[in-house]
């Protein structure tokens, strides 16, 4: 059912200071559009200098931030009024470095969205709800491409492999759209449209964003997998053109359901060669794939959350994605994924997180 959005009520954009969020609210704000953003602490600097400088950048729009924590219910009501729009990105993007997965991860994921749309539920003004989901609701591990009967993992796909043990990051992300589709089914006035992005790379517009993306790059260029990295694809996609599909999920009449934004799968060598021939020899890249073997007896001394059953379930498995949806309905125009690599990297360079 086709829904038209008025562009002149202000969006609602939860996370702002996140990395996604800072492009998503860009783009909003050079539309012309009020933008309520929400951030934990609206005294931090680290959080609200970089967006007031992405407001100062963009006269034609208006910037408003709230205070509302993704676990304290009803935190988000006061940001949300007057909303037809709500783009849903807050969420940790946490793998390694927490004990305990359903507290760093879980609970925050499903019960912030809950929250979010509970919220949704009580502004009569929604019309529609944007969440950032992940291609990590649509899969677990590079080997589950191996029961697909297309051979590509499309919207129609959800992720079946992974557990609190196994992966608790992407369970996080498919039990939050799970609970986002119910919550969603259980009415009828808004509607609901996912963005499942692949690994998000290309430039921040703050030093301070923090990501597993952002870590991966630095650590093909700072010599911690150097001389040679374990044989694994991952799905990229340029963090613009997942910002623009969101701003284009928001508006577009006919928007609807789950949206892979993905842009090709790379092995991890071949991220490592295009930025070697970008910036030479100044830095450690690696330059051989690692036999799985190798991996698994030094994956735990390089990694520890590279444990012996997610090299089993990843490394040296292809892996594909239909990001046709994502052209068709969103008319979504990639950026080449090598100029993603290079403009992240040389921005790691440019703040000093690289040397």
């Amino acid at each position: 059912m086709e829904q038209i959005i008025d562009k002149t009520k202000p969006v609602l954009v939860t996370g702002a200071s996140g990395y996604i969020a800072n492009w998503i609210i860009k783009y909003l704000l050079e539309e012309g559009c009020t933008v309520h953003g929400t951030v934990r602490n609206p005294d931090s600097e680290k959080s609200v200098g970089p967006l007031q400088k992405i407001a100062a950048a963009a006269p034609l729009g208006t910037l408003k931030l709230f205070k509302a924590d993704l676990l304290d219910e009803g935190s988000f009501d006061e940001a949300m009024a007057g909303c037809e729009v709500v783009m849903h990105t807050a969420s940790p993007f946490v793998v390694r470095g927490f004990k305990d997965p359903q507290e760093a991860l879980i609970k925050p994921a499903v019960e912030g969205t809950r929250n979010v749309l509970e919220a949704a539920n009580r502004t009569a003004s929604v019309k529609r709800v944007v969440l950032t989901s992940s291609v990590a609701a649509v899969f677990g591990d590079n080997a589950d491409l191996r029961k697909n009967p297309r051979g590509v993992f499309n919207e129609e796909d959800w992720n079946f492999s992974s557990s609190l043990q196994h992966q608790p990051y992407s369970y996080s992300k498919f039990l939050a759209e799970k609970e986002a589709w119910k919550i969603h089914d259980a009415q009828s006035r808004w509607h609901l449209v996912t963005i499942n992005p692949s690994m998000v790379g290309g430039p921040a517009l703050t030093k301070y964003s923090h990501s597993t993306s952002i870590d991966t790059l630095r650590s093909l260029g700072n010599g911690r997998l150097w001389p040679g990295v374990p044989q694994m694809r991952l799905g990229w996609v340029d963090v613009r053109d997942v910002a623009r599909a969101h701003v284009a999920a928001a508006f577009r009449a006919d928007a609807e359901g789950r949206h892979i934004i993905s842009n090709g799968e790379p092995t991890m060598l071949e991220v490592a060669t295009i930025l070697k021939k970008h910036f030479g020899k100044r830095y450690k890249f690696p330059f051989f794939e690692l036999p799985k073997v190798i991996v698994k007896w030094f994956g735990r001394l390089m990694d520890a959350s590279a444990k012996p059953r997610f090299i089993e379930q990843n490394v040296g498995h292809p892996l594909k994605f239909d990001n046709s949806r994502s052209k068709q309905r969103l008319g979504l125009q990639y950026h080449p994924l090598e100029q993603t690599f290079v403009d992240h990297f040389q921005q790691l360079i440019d703040d000093g997180l690289i040397r």
